[in-house]
C-alpha cells in the first residue's frame, strides 16, 4: 500500500515518458555538444577558457532572469491550455514576448557599459601564475558578440515555452538539436580555422553560437505560425498586443516572485564562483569544468521537473485537484531513484573527463573532486528541484522566492562570503561545504510539500 503511492500504473509512466524523453534528449544533446565547445575553448587554453567561463557565468544571469520573466504568465498558460482556452494563451503568450524584449533590452544596455567590470570581479592569481590580462582580453571579445544572441535566445524561450506548456514537447527539442549540432559544427570551423576559414578561437565560438540561436529561434517561429491548427494560440497573436487588465495583473502578481526568484539565485550562484574565484583563476577552470559536466549528468533532474510543471499543471488546471496530489508524489519519487542512478554514473565518469581538457594538473584535479561533490548530491537536488516545480504548478511564486534565492542568500550565500573572506580554507573543502548546504533544503522542501498551500486551479479563481 506504501508503494502504491510512490508507483505509478502504466499508463501514468507512458504519460509521464511522453513529456519527459523529448525534453531530456534536447537537454542531453544541449548540453552534450555545450561539453564539447567547452572542450574545444578549453583546448585554447586556461586563459580563454577561464574568459569565456566568466562571460557565460554573467549571461547566466540573463538567461534565467529570461526564464523567470516568461514563467509567471507560464503557469497561466499551462493551466488555461487544461482548461481549453485557446484566447488565454494567446494572452499569456503575448505577455511573455512584451517581457522578455524589455528585459533583453535592460541586459544589453548593462552588459555593453559594464561588461569589463564585471569581468575584473572574477580574477584573482592563485597557486599558479595565470595571465590575469589575458584572460580580461579574452572574456571581453567573446562578449561583444554574445551580447548580440541574447535576443534571438529570448524570443525563442517564449515560443518553445509556450509550446511545452501546451503538450508540444517534440518540435522544441527538434529545433535545440538542430541547432546545437550548427553550433557544434560552426565552433570547429571557427575556433581552429578549418575549411578555409580564419581560426577566431573565443570570437569564432560566440559567432557559432549566436548562429546556432538564430537557427533555433527562425524552426520555433516558423513551424509554430506554419501549423495554426496544433497552434490555435497563434492565430491572430500579432494582431493586437491588448490583453485583459485582470490577466496582467495576476501574472505580474505570480511572475514578478518568479522574475526576481530567478535574478536573485542566479545571482546568488554568481556571487559563489566569485567566491570561489577569490582562491586564484584555476578555482574559475575547475568549477567551469565541473558546471559543463555536471549539466549533462543534471538533464534527467530537469527534465523532471518540466514534466511535473506541465502534467501538474494541466491537472490543477482541470481542477482536478487530488489526482495533481497523487501524480505529484510519484513524479517525485521517480525524479529521486533516477537521479540516484545517474549520480553513481557520474561519480564514475568524475576522473576522466577533466584529463580530456588542456590545462594544469591542479585544475583538473580540482574538477574530478567537484564532480564527485555534485554526484553525491544529485539526488538531493532532484528532490529540491521537484519542490520548486510543483509549488510553482500552483501559482505559490512567493513560497518559491523564499525556498529557492532566499535559501541561496539566507544560507548558501553568507557561508560562502565567510568562509572565502575570513579564512584560508583551501577550494575544495570551501566548495564542498557549500554545496553541501542543498540538504537542508530538502527538509524546507518536504514540510512546503505536506502543507499541500500549492494545491489551486488559478483560472478558476
Amino acid at each position: 500500500m506504501v508503494l502504491k503511492k510512490f508507483i505509478g500504473d502504466k499508463a501514468f509512466y507512458h504519460k509521464v515518458m511522453s513529456i519527459t524523453i523529448p525534453i531530456l534528449i534536447q537537454n542531453v544533446i544541449t548540453n552534450f555538444v555545450s561539453l564539447l565547445d567547452n572542450l574545444m575553448v578549453g583546448r585554447l587554453g586556461t586563459e580563454p577558457m577561464s574568459g569565456v567561463a566568466i562571460v557565460n557565468q554573467l549571461l547566466f544571469i540573463f538567461n534565467l532572469c529570461i526564464f523567470g520573466a516568461i514563467s509567471g504568465a507560464g503557469i497561466f498558460t499551462a493551466q488555461y491550455h487544461g482548461k481549453g482556452d485557446s484566447e488565454g494563451v494567446r494572452n499569456t503568450f503575448r505577455i511573455k514576448l512584451i517581457i522578455a524584449v524589455a528585459v533583453t533590452a535592460v541586459f544589453t544596455l548593462v552588459f555593453s557599459v559594464f561588461g569589463s567590470q564585471l569581468i575584473n570581479l572574477f580574477l584573482h592569481q592563485g597557486k599558479e601564475d595565470l595571465d590575469l590580462a589575458a584572460t580580461l582580453t579574452y572574456g571581453n571579445q567573446y562578449f561583444i558578440v554574445m551580447i548580440i544572441a541574447m535576443l534571438p535566445f529570448a524570443i525563442s524561450q517564449c515560443y518553445a515555452g509556450t509550446l511545452k506548456e501546451t503538450g508540444e514537447t517534440v518540435l522544441p527539442m527538434t529545433a535545440g538539436v538542430i541547432a546545437v549540432f550548427v553550433n557544434l559544427l560552426l565552433n570547429y570551423i571557427l575556433i581552429y580555422g578549418k575549411l578555409g576559414a580564419p581560426a577566431l578561437g573565443v570570437v569564432g565560438a560566440a559567432v557559432a553560437t549566436l548562429i546556432a540561436r538564430i537557427v533555433e529561434c527562425l524552426i520555433v517561429i516558423i513551424w509554430t505560425h506554419r501549423h495554426k491548427e496544433k497552434n490555435p494560440f497563434i492565430t491572430g497573436v500579432y494582431c493586437s498586443f491588448r490583453v485583459p487588465k485582470a490577466l496582467v495583473l495576476n501574472v505580474v502578481k505570480k511572475g514578478l516572485p518568479l522574475m526576481a526568484n530567478e535574478v536573485l539565485w542566479a545571482t546568488g550562484m554568481t556571487v559563489l564562483s566569485q567566491c570561489y574565484s577569490v582562491r586564484g583563476l584555476e578555482a574559475i577552470s575547475a568549477t567551469n569544468i565541473s558546471s559543463t559536466v555536471s549539466n549533462l549528468f543534471f538533464c534527467a533532474m530537469f527534465a523532471f521537473g518540466n514534466a511535473i510543471s506541465i502534467i501538474v499543471g494541466h491537472l490543477l488546471g482541470s481542477g482536478n485537484l487530488k489526482k495533481a496530489k497523487e501524480e505529484d508524489t510519484k513524479l517525485i519519487f521517480c525524479a529521486v531513484v533516477v537521479c540516484l542512478g545517474v549520480g553513481i554514473i557520474m561519480a564514475v565518469c568524475a576522473p576522466f573527463v577533466p584529463n580530456l581538457y588542456n590545462t594544469t594538473e591542479l585544475v583538473k584535479e580540482l574538477a574530478t573532486k567537484f564532480l564527485l561533490v555534485s554526484s553525491i548530491l544529485l539526488p538531493f537536488n532532484a528532490f529540491t528541484n521537484a519542490t520548486y516545480f510543483t509549488i510553482r504548478s500552483g501559482g505559490q511564486t512567493g513560497i518559491t522566492f523564499v525556498f529557492d534565492s532566499g535559501f541561496a542568500w539566507a544560507v548558501c550565500v553568507p557561508v560562502a562570503l565567510i568562509l572565502s573572506r575570513c579564512t584560508a580554507l583551501p577550494i575544495f573543502p570551501l566548495y564542498a561545504i557549500v554545496s553541501s548546504l542543498d540538504i537542508l533544503k530538502c527538509f524546507v522542501g518536504a514540510i512546503l510539500l505536506k502543507k499541500g498551500l500549492w494545491l489551486r486551479s488559478l483560472v478558476d479563481e
